[in-house]
C-alpha cells in the first residue's frame, strides 16, 4: 500500500516493468510518492491495442476491487493516474492543495479530443478556457464520490475506461451530485495531446528546478500525461523535468540504475555480440576496426559479427580477422559475395546474439569512430534497454540521433538538439531516433520476436525501422553524452575508384586525415622548449608526415604514371618550357591540387612562420606542385639552380639506404649538403636569391621527392 500524505492514496495500474513506467516511478520518488500498483505482473485484460482502439475497463475494475477497503473512510483522497506515460511534477501537498481550491468533489484531467466516441462532443458543457473534454488517465477525488462513481454500474474488462466516465460526466445530475469537474486549465493535469505548443520548460531561479509551464492557461501542471501520440514529445520532456536534469547539478537522472562491472570476474562480465555493419565504403575504415579491437572489454566475452556489402573493404577486414579473429569468442563475417542486404543481415545480427545468449547487443556502423576504449564498458553500467552514444561529424552538426521527428516519422530538429551535439549540456537524453552505433538490452531480444522487433519497414531504411518499431513497443532510446564517445566519419566523397582514395578526404574528414597522415611528432615543432633543426644555414627540417602519407603519395603517382620526360619541352606549364626539368607529376594532374594548397596552409605555413620570423602571407600560393622521381637509368641528379619562390619545401617520401642509395640537396653558396635525409621530413628553405642548390645523384633505386615552390 502506498504511503498516505494528508490522507491520500496514489494508485495506478501497470502489469509489467517498462522504460515508462521505470520513469514513472522514479519521478514519484522524486517528490516522495510511492504509489500503489495494480495488475503488476498479471496478463493485461483490458483489450488489444488500446494506443489505437477503445479499451481499458479493467482498470476501473481494479481500482473499484482495491478501494473496497478503504470505502468507508470519507475523508481520504485517492489520486489515480496511468503509469507507462505520466510523470509527477509536484508533491502530493500541492497536488491536494489545487485539489480543494477547486471546490470538486471528483476532478478529472482535461484534453482537445472527444475520444472514443466524438459525437458526444454536443453534449459537453461549454467552456470559455482550457480543454473541454474528460480524458481518464488522471483523476482525483474523495473516496465516497470516487466509489459511487466506480460502482455506479458495471463495465466489462474490455469496456473503454474513457467512455464509462465521459458517460458519467455527461449526465448532469451525477455531475452536479458528485461535483465532479474537469480540469480545464490543467492546474493538476496536464495532457499533452492536442496541447504539444502550449506547453514549454523553464527555469526556477529558487530551486534551479526545470519546470512545466501552460503558456496558454499560465499555469504549472503537477502531473502530466503524453496521452495518444505525444508520447514523442513527453520523452523529450522527461529529459529535464521531474528534476531530471538542472542547469546546476546537470543530469541527475544519468544516475539512477548504474551497474559497476570494474571488479567483476571476468566469468562474470556479460557477454556482447558486437554487430559491424559495413555498408558503403567508408574512409578510414582501417582505423575504425582497430578501434573496435582495442575496446577495454574481455574479448573472451565478446562475440564478433560482420556484415560486410563493400567489395573494396575485403582485404581490411580479411586482415583484420586474420590477425585478431583468434581473440574473440566467435567471429561471424557474411561478404560481399553472399549478396544478404542490409536489412536481412541485420535482423541476422539480432537472432545470432539470441544463439550466443548473449546478455548484450552493439551494433556498430563503419563510419563510427569509437575513440573512448572504454565505450562499451559505459554503456553497459549505464543500465538501460537501449543506449547510444553520441557521436557527430567533426566540426558538423550532423549526429546519430534524432531530437525529434515530423509527423510522418522523419527528422526535425529538437529545440536542445544543437545544446546536445556541441556538448553545452551533458546527459542521458531519451529521443526518438538513434543510429550508427548502440547497447541493446539482450532481455529485450528476448522479450519480443522478429515480427515485432525488426528492421524492416515500407519506406524506411533500417534504423529508420528498428527505431520505429522501438517507439511502437514504447521502449526508451537514450544517447548519452556524459562523456566523449568517439566520432562519425564522412563518406559522403569517398571516391574508391582513386589510387589511395584517404588522402582525399583531407576536408571532409581532417581529424581522421590527420591521425593518418600527420607525423606522430609534428606538434612538438612548436614546443617552446625545442629548436628547429638547422643543417645548413636557414634551411630548416622538420617532421611533419607519417610513413603512410609517404607510401600512398607515391602509390597515387605510380597508380597515375604518366611521368614527364625530364626534358625542357613541357606542356602542362604556361609557355611549355621548363628551364630546369625533372621527371614529375603535378598535383592537379591527380586531382589533389586543391588538398596540397590546404595542406600548405593548415600544416607548412606555421612552420614557416616560427623561423622565418616576420613573413606572413595566408593563403600560401603556390603554382608549382609537384613528386619527383629520381632513378640511375631516368634523371638521377638535378643541376644547379635558383628555385621560382620565396621559400621551397621538399618532403622525403622514402628511405636512403633502403629504397635508394645516394642523393641528397647540396646548397652550393654554403657548400652545405643534406644527405640524410628523413622520410616524412620538410627541408625548407629560401628560394629565389640566396640557396643556390643542387639535387645530387642517385647512385641506387629510386627516390622521391615531394616539391613546392611557394610564393614564387
Amino acid at each position: 500500500m502506498g504511503i498516505e500524505v494528508d490522507n491520500v492514496l496514489v494508485v495506478t495500474v501497470a502489469t509489467s516493468e517498462t522504460d515508462g513506467f521505470n520513469r514513472y516511478l522514479q519521478s514519484a520518488r522524486e517528490y516522495r510518492i510511492q504509489p500503489t500498483i495494480l495488475g503488476f505482473g498479471q496478463e493485461w485484460r483490458g483489450g488489444d491495442d488500446i494506443k489505437r482502439h477503445a479499451g481499458g475497463g479493467w482498470k476501473v475494475n481494479l481500482l473499484k476491487e482495491h478501494l473496497q477497503k478503504f470505502k468507508d473512510d470519507k475523508e481520504k483522497i485517492v489520486l489515480f493516474t496511468d503509469a507507462y506515460d505520466v510523470m509527477f511534477l509536484g508533491d502530493l501537498r500541492r497536488i491536494t492543495e489545487n485539489f480543494k481550491l477547486t471546490g470538486a468533489r471528483v476532478l478529472f484531467g482535461a484534453e482537445a479530443f472527444c475520444w472514443p466516441d466524438k459525437d458526444l462532443a454536443s453534449k459537453y458543457p461549454k467552456v470559455e478556457n482550457g480543454k473541454p473534454y474528460l480524458n481518464s488517465g488522471l483523476y482525483i477525488g474523495y473516496m465516497p464520490e470516487i466509489m459511487e462513481l466506480l460502482e455506479r454500474k458495471d463495465i466489462q474488462d474490455t469496456d473503454d475506461d474513457q467512455l464509462y466516465f465521459t458517460e458519467a460526466y455527461l449526465d448532469e445530475n451525477l455531475r452536479e451530485k458528485l461535483k465532479f469537474q474537469l480540469d480545464h486549465e490543467s492546474q493538476i493535469f496536464q495532457n499533452l495531446n492536442g496541447a504539444l505548443n502550449e506547453v514549454q520548460l523553464h527555469g526556477d531561479g529558487k530551486e534551479n528546478e526545470i519546470k512545466l509551464k501552460n503558456v496558454i492557461t499560465h499555469t504549472e501542471p503537477l502531473i502530466i500525461h503524453g496521452n495518444g501520440p505525444s508520447k514523442i514529445r513527453l520523452n523529450h520532456l522527461g529529459n529535464y523535468i521531474s528534476k531530471a536534469w538542472t542547469p546546476d547539478r546537470s543530469c541527475k537522472h544519468c544516475t539512477y540504475g548504474l551497474i559497476n562491472l570494474t571488479n567483476i570476474d571476468t566469468a562474470d562480465i556479460p557477454t556482447v555480440l558486437v554487430a559491424l555493419f559495413i555498408e558503403q565504403a567508408t574512409p578510414f575504415f582501417e582505423e575504425q576496426l582497430l578501434k573496435i579491437h582495442n575496446l577495454h572489454y574481455p574479448k573472451e566475452r565478446t562475440h564478433l559479427f560482420i556484415h560486410n556489402n563493400v567489395k573494396f573493404h575485403k582485404d581490411h577486414i580479411k586482415e583484420f580477422v586474420e590477425k585478431y579473429g583468434k581473440d574473440y569468442l566467435s567471429v561471424k563475417e557474411i561478404t560481399p559475395e553472399d549478396e544478404i542486404s542490409e536489412w536481412a543481415a541485420r535482423d541476422l545480427s539480432l537472432d545470432q546474439c539470441l544463439l550466443k545468449e548473449c546478455g548484450y547487443y552493439f551494433s556498430v556502423d563503419a563510419t563510427v569512430h569509437l575513440d573512448n576504449p572504454y565505450t562499451l564498458k559505459l554503456l553497459i553500467e549505464q543500465n538501460r534497454t537501449v543506449v547510444a552514444p553520441l557521436l557527430v561529424r567533426n566540426g558538423k552538426a550532423w549526429s546519430n540521433f534524432w531530437g525529434a521527428l515530423t509527423t510522418d516519422g522523419f527528422y526535425s530538429r529538437s529545440d536542445d538538439y544543437m545544446d546536445i551535439v556541441y556538448n553545452n549540456k551533458r546527459g542521458l537524453w531519451n529521443v526518438p531516433f538513434i543510429s550508427s552505433a548502440y547497447l541493446i538490452n539482450g532481455t529485450l531480444l528476448k522479450k519480443y520476436d522478429r515480427t515485432k522487433l525488426n528492421y524492416v519497414r515500407s519506406n524506411y531504411d533500417a534504423d529508420m525501422a528498428f527505431c520505429a518499431n522501438l517507439r511502437d513497443l514504447d521502449v526508451f532510446m537514450f544517447v548519452s553524452n556524459r562523456l566523449d564517445f568517439g566520432h562519425l566519419v564522412n563518406p559522403e566523397t569517398y571516391d574508391v575508384t582513386r589510387a589511395k582514395p584517404d588522402m582525399y578526404q583531407i576536408f571532409e574528414n581532417e581529424i581522421d586525415w590527420e591521425e593518418r597522415y600527420i607525423h606522430e611528432d609534428y606538434v612538438e615543432n612548436f614546443n617552446p622548449n625545442n629548436t628547429a633543426k638547422q643543417p645548413c644555414t636557414d634551411v630548416y627540417w622538420f617532421p611533419i608526415v607519417s610513413e603512410r602519407f609517404c607510401k600512398d603519395l607515391i602509390a597515387m603517382m605510380e597508380n597515375f604514371g604518366s611521368w614527364s620526360d625530364g626534358s625542357n619541352k613541357d606542356s602542362r606549364l604556361e609557355g611549355g618550357y621548363e628551364a630546369v626539368p625533372t621527371r614529375d607529376i603535378h598535383m592537379n594532374q591527380v586531382g589533389w591540387e586543391r588538398h596540397w594548397l590546404y595542406f600548405l596552409q593548415r600544416y607548412v605555413r606555421p612552420l614557416q612562420e616560427s623561423v622565418f620570423i616576420g613573413y606572413e602571407h595566408n593563403p600560401p600560393r603556390s603554382l608549382m606542385n609537384f613528386v619527383v622521381r629520381y632513378r640511375p637509368d631516368e634523371q638521377p641528379s638535378l643541376r644547379p639552380h635558383h628555385d621560382s619562390s620565396t621559400y621551397t619545401i621538399n618532403i622525403a617520401l622514402n628511405q636512403r639506404g633502403v629504397d635508394y642509395e645516394g642523393g641528397g640537396c647540396r646548397f652550393i653558396r654554403y657548400n652545405c649538403s643534406v644527405v640524410d635525409t628523413k622520410m616524412g621530413w620538410l627541408l625548407m628553405h629560401p628560394g629565389k636569391l640566396t640557396h643556390y642548390h643542387e639535387g645530387l645523384l642517385v647512385t641506387k633505386g629510386t627516390r622521391y621527392i615531394m616539391i613546392a615552390f611557394v610564393d614564387p
